[in-house]
């Protein structure tokens, strides 16, 4: 405590200071005493577990202005800067040693000793005249298995009031730690840095996030925008993969549901992985069934099985399109007085939040992400400004939801999972949903080959196919095919690996028109988890298995009432030999590129793949149809 407790007792109450002494943990003590000295704020404060801390965050984000209290008094808008709206991919970088700058050099980097230099630079005095905050969190529940406890300094109080929403707050769980577990924690320092006279950050040029995945650090400087400065989101995940590769377990990019069978009193857990506008939100909140969790999921072997946890407490969620219609249980929630942060949208001379695709006609005047706004403004570049920005979010707890499984969601030992979904968006290639025939052919067929393709609605060319294996891929911090083999190896050791289903909602027709409405989702869920009790027949594809017809046409009776014409079938599950020779070809060539020390066996299988594809061709066509298949 020597070296530090000047500038500690200099910067914290005496309450605060008590606080931290009580962990008895110098790593901690480091960490904050580095940071005081060298971020200077004016004061730090400590927060504990206690309403009284949480309600000091919540407090001080709005008397500094960085939130504003709504119509409903318990929901406040927070507004980044215009050109802070979403993750900045270019400065977000891992911090790699010169030794491994070789097998990293695919993904975004800096060599160690050069980004700590600079980092370091833009944090010098970062947080002069601020008061800054120390709270610790759990990523996953506290005292159990899964858990990673995390510690964040930061400047910003909207950073630690969307902190206190989305994590289980962990100052007892520090507090309790054993002594050979006190130097194993995620440790993140952040600052808005500069701040303009709207209170958002104003120096982006000097924006960065630096990870340290071999020290468990991460630093984020010169941003507010939560993608870029919520530490414990999408930074802590990069820690958590590399960590979990190291270690044997898995940390992926999936929610966690449970499908219901209410006729059979059953539950069964389901996990997904959807590249972005695939479908994996709309998936987790099926309705009739039960949430988990929406976005991280950390997989473990106890007890030899399959077992999950929601690694966060709350939702970090696109506003855009969330409207009654489609999304019924969480705009019930968005339109009670209950806490909820809304980021980047409008607020309206009623003093309520409106935002893209809400369903509900918006006022011509207000205050948004741009400022004092009004219909038909444009910003500098001459570009109209919307109502709300596309990447708008809303941070709400999970358990406000009607369909949260309760027991799931706080299961210390996590569920018992017996099925992943991995779903992407094609309109020619992959079946509505398809069964692989055991694990490592679901994860090097299914889940490796995974593409987005993209619409009308995306910059760029319509009809690329954007290659995401897992679904994963902004967030994987060591070699692709590593990480891959971590997947299979993981998958193998317990002793009745999850089946793995692949998913694409997408399918059009001839005319180009989606083939199902949105709500088909629910049967190929249902068909899916029939499957994993021995309930239905399938058909073989040279990939997998397929529904039979009829199986389908009572699926979509019971959970729709709707028909669904055989016609419809047989388009949708006709097996596409070239198309999928040409899908498996891209993912080839995208493992070359991103990873050249991709093993060998990974390769073969997928050359084993065409092969067997291409003989099928030669027997039965390039079109095969439903139950044609023979093997």
């Amino acid at each position: 405590m020597t070296k530090f407790e000047a500038i500690l007792t200099e910067k914290m109450s005496a309450e605060s200071l008590a606080k931290l002494m009580a962990l008895q943990n110098e790593k901690v003590l480091q960490f904050v005493g580095t940071f005081a000295e060298h971020c200077d704020p004016t004061s730090i404060y400590v927060c504990d577990d206690s309403e009284k801390d949480t309600q000091y965050v919540r407090d001080k984000a709005l008397a500094l202005g960085e939130e504003f209290t709504l119509a409903h008094s318990k929901q406040t808008i927070h507004w980044d800067g215009y050109g802070d709206q979403a993750r900045d991919k270019k400065n977000t970088r891992f911090m790699v040693y010169k030794e491994n700058m070789a097998e990293m050099a695919t993904l975004n980097s800096v060599e160690y000793e050069q980004g700590y230099a600079e980092i370091m630079s833009i944090a010098k005095g970062i947080m002069k005249g601020k008061e800054a905050v120390v709270l610790f969190y759990s990523e996953g529940p506290t005292q159990s298995p899964f858990t990673i406890p995390c510690i964040q300094f930061t400047d910003s109080w909207y950073v630690a009031h969307s902190e206190n929403i989305l994590y289980r707050t962990a100052y007892t769980h520090f507090l309790n730690m054993k002594e050979t577990e006190k130097g194993d924690f995620f440790r993140f320092i952040h600052s808005a840095g500069p701040l303009d006279e709207n209170n958002c950050s104003a120096d982006l040029e000097n924006r960065r996030i630096y990870m340290d995945t071999r020290n468990n650090i991460v630093y984020s400087m010169n941003n507010q925008y939560a993608g870029n400065s919520v530490g414990l989101k999408k930074h802590s995940m990069r820690l958590a993969i590399n960590k979990s590769g190291r270690e044997g377990w898995l940390c992926e990019h999936m929610f966690v549901m449970a499908a219901l069978d209410k006729e059979k009193n059953r539950k069964t857990y389901f996990c997904g992985a959807y590249p972005s506008a695939c479908g994996k939100t709309s998936t987790a909140m099926i309705p009739g069934e039960q949430i988990v969790g929406d976005d991280i999921a950390y997989f473990r072997n106890i007890n030899g099985e399959f077992r999950a946890v929601n690694v966060e407490f709350g939702m970090f969620g696109i506003i855009k399109d969330v409207n009654e219609q489609d999304d019924p249980v969480i705009f019930k929630n968005l339109m009670m007085n209950q806490e909820v942060i809304f980021s980047n949208v409008l607020c309206g001379p009623d003093n309520r939040p409106y935002w893209l695709g809400m369903g509900v006609e918006a006022p011509e005047e207000g205050r948004n992400h741009f400022g004092q706004w009004r219909k038909g403004l444009q910003d500098a570049t001459g570009k109209e400004v919307g109502v709300a920005h596309g990447n708008a979010r809303y941070t709400m707890r999970l358990d406000y939801l009607d369909n949260i499984d309760k027991q799931g969601f706080e299961a210390k030992d996590g569920v018992k999972v017996d099925g992943v979904l991995y779903g992407g968006r094609d309109s020619d290639i992959t079946v509505p949903v398809e069964e692989s025939p055991d694990w490592k052919d679901g994860i090097l067929i299914k889940a490796a080959t995974l593409e987005s393709e993209t619409t009308s609605a995306t910059l760029g060319k319509e009809g690329v196919r954007t290659p995401s294996p897992m679904a994963n891929m902004d967030f994987v911090s060591y070699p692709l095919g590593t990480y891959t083999m971590n997947n299979i190896r993981f998958g193998e050791s317990v002793k009745k690996p999850p089946r793995i289903f692949s998913n694409n909602y997408f399918m059009r027709d001839e005319n180009g028109r989606f083939m199902t409405s949105k709500l088909a989702k629910k049967v190929w869920l249902h068909w899916a988890e029939g499957r994993i009790h021995g309930e239905y027949e399938a058909y073989d594809t040279p990939t997998g298995k397929i529904p039979r017809y009829a199986d389908l046409k009572v699926l979509f009776a019971k959970h729709l009432n709707e028909e669904f014409p055989k016609e419809k079938y047989d388009y949708l599950f006709t097996f596409r030999c070239t198309k999928w020779i040409e899908k498996l070809e891209r993912t080839k060539a995208y493992y070359k590129k991103m990873d050249p020390n991709t093993p060998k066996e990974i390769f073969d299988y997928w050359d084993e793949t065409i092969a067997r594809i291409s003989k099928a061709r030669d027997t039965y066509g390039d079109l095969i149809l439903p139950g044609a298949f023979k093997g």
